[in-house]
């Protein structure tokens, strides 16, 4: 879709029928709305102002980029959005050669953007990365560190700052506006890059108070500056003609520019208008009332987060975490019973691991909660700052194992990997809600070592009271149903799994028991070595590599037992994204595939 060769109404009409789609795809099949809402107009400024076709487009987490799609060939292929074998919700070089860059995490678009013009400028080409990214995105400690450097180098990046909570200054009124566009203007810059060299001649008094005049004019931008960007706002994030305007100047400065927009989000849908975190990412709703399609049951999320409430009432030593996700998390709730001792810290998992470890150091009971995904993120501090001098910190892990639509960035199958191999770090998961109050129980009184536990989105696989909840015990695991056969060794959710691929093999006549590791560190070993069954077929949901199967095939080897293992957790690549059931199908890891694969070896 050519925008360069539309009016400026045309680009606002423009502008209405992408939310009107967007809207309309949005409230059938979910995904993320207010943000995306919020950025339609600033980036039908990016498409008409800079070339798609060869400068870099580089969207922040990029849930945003829904209108660059549809701007991109893709207003068809929408319909498909998030749903399995569709396109995905965030930027995807493998979709779309408009997609510069994947992203699904928060807070990589500047050093992106300066790796891109560092390659730019290697290779002598005529071409300028341009970068949307979020004010929330900005709290994260990676974007400084390219800011630091880009501000150094003075590679030609322009980055649009979409503002949409307030939380970098007000405009006020006309004289703002009149000053925005003064400080854009190509005289002013020229007139400020000489103010800066007349300084450098002059006593330091005098300095001084010219220094403030200057600040004078970049009273919005003093922090950017002082990092060596240019600073161009704020400006009105729904104001076409004038984001066209500045993007135009700021691409001629040919310097790091920031450029501040302050857009609304949920821009063009009332109920979503504003800050309401409800309307960030959504389930299937009704447009005309704003309500969602399918009432949400009872989730692992919410029992954790109650499990941990009821606990923080009776223990003021019980403190916790969360970084920028307090309602996913299940935290909002403490956050607001107990804002003294749980917090959240906006997009920086690393910092929200390492301030727990002194929390732990002086006595307190601190609990990280924290998505799968997100915790790879804060990984060297889970080694260094916790694990390493061995302070108790709980962590726990929500969105484990398949995760959805959100797809390759968001699905949470290494967590069991990449914590294993830490020493001082203890694992153990539940396997339905019952236990999950148990595992919290259980995370709580333990202070022995740094420990985590993981818990699915949404609800769990195996139904409550189908096995009898026992309270954990550090290390043992639970034989749930015996079989000197074929044993089905299963962790956290994969115990459901387990039971329904259990009760499928005994529709066809094969005998098959269930064991609960219940630990993957320390694990049961004795238990381990009591069984009778022969043929062990592991079931979780975690990746293959690093999991549980190489854990337990390293242990046989070990102690020289005469068993076969077979893994059905997720295979070596990248999950796509689509519901968990369409997925393990895919993946070959469904209860039907694992039984099949099962009947076909005995």
């Amino acid at each position: 879709m050519d925008v360069k060769k539309m009016s400026v109404e045309e680009l606002n009409e423009l502008a209405k029928k992408i939310r009107e789609r967007i809207l309309d795809i949005v409230s059938r099949k979910g995904g993320h709305l207010s943000s995306t809402l919020g950025a339609v107009d600033l980036i039908i400024g990016m498409h008409y102002v800079f070339d798609v076709e060869k400068d870099p487009f580089i969207f922040d987490v990029s849930h945003q980029a829904y209108a660059h799609k549809l701007l991109t060939g893709r207003w068809e292929e929408f319909e498909s959005l998030r749903q399995f074998g569709g396109i995905s919700g965030y930027t995807k070089p493998r979709e779309s050669r408009y997609d510069y860059f994947s992203a699904g995490h928060s807070s990589t678009s500047i050093s992106v953007a300066l790796g891109a013009a560092k390659a730019i400028k290697l290779k002598k080409e005529e071409r300028i990365p341009v970068v949307l990214i979020g004010d929330g995105a900005m709290g994260a400690g990676m974007v400084y560190e390219a800011m630091n450097e880009l501000g150094y180098l003075k590679l030609p990046v322009v980055i649009i700052l979409n503002d949409n909570e307030m939380s970098i200054g007000r405009p006020i009124g006309a004289v703002s506006k009149y000053l925005t566009k003064l400080k854009a203007k190509k005289h002013y810059q020229n007139f400020k890059d000489k103010f800066k060299k007349i300084l450098n001649f002059m006593p330091e008094d005098v300095k001084f108070t010219a220094k403030k005049m200057e600040e004078f004019f970049s009273v919005n931008g003093i922090f950017f500056e002082e990092m060596g960007l240019e600073y161009i706002g704020p400006i009105d994030g729904h104001n076409i003609e004038e984001i066209i305007e500045m993007l135009k100047i700021a691409k001629e400065l040919k310097k790091p520019v920031i450029v501040h927009a302050k857009t609304v989000k949920g821009k063009g849908y009332k109920q979503a208008e504003g800050y309401y975190e409800h309307w960030h990412g959504v389930s299937p709703f009704d447009i005309a009332t704003g309500e969602p399609l399918k009432k949400s049951s009872l989730n692992a999320t919410k029992v954790f987060a109650d499990a941990l409430l009821e606990i923080a009432k009776n223990d003021e030593k019980v403190v916790g975490v969360t970084a920028a996700m307090p309602s996913g998390t299940g935290m909002k709730e403490l956050m607001k019973e107990f804002p003294e001792r749980f917090w959240d810290v906006g997009i920086a998992e690393q910092h929200a691991v390492t301030s727990m470890a002194p929390m732990a150091k002086e006595g307190f009971i601190p609990f990280v909660a924290i998505y799968s995904t997100f915790l790879q993120r804060g990984y060297d501090q889970v080694i260094h700052d916790v694990c390493l001098d061995n302070y108790p910190v709980r962590f726990a892990i929500d969105r484990a194992g398949i995760v959805g639509a959100d797809g390759e960035t968001h699905q949470g199958v290494f967590d069991v990997g990449y914590l294993r191999i830490i020493p001082n770090m203890t694992l153990f998961a539940p396997r339905d809600f019952n236990t999950l109050r148990k595992a919290v129980e259980f995370a709580y009184k333990f202070n022995s070592s740094p420990c985590a536990f993981r818990y699915p989105r949404g609800a769990f696989e195996l139904e409550d009271n189908i096995f009898e909840p026992k309270d954990f015990e550090l290390g043992k695991g639970e034989i749930l149903i015996d079989s000197e056969n074929i044993m089905l060794i299963a962790y956290g959710n994969g115990v459901g799994k387990a039971y329904r691929v259990y009760k499928l093999l005994k529709e066809k006549g094969i005998e098959s028991g269930i064991v609960d590791l219940k630990f993957v560190k320390p694990f049961d070993k004795e238990l381990l070595r009591s069984l009778k069954a022969k043929k062990w077929y592991v079931i979780s949901d975690n990746a293959k590599k690093g999991g549980i199967a190489e854990m337990l095939s390293e242990f046989v080897n070990e102690q020289n037992l005469d068993v076969e293992i077979e893994s059905f957790e997720y295979p070596d690549i990248f999950i796509p994204h689509g519901t968990v059931k369409e997925v393990e199908k895919y993946l070959e890891v469904d209860e039907n595939s694992i039984a099949n694969e099962i009947l076909i070896k005995m």
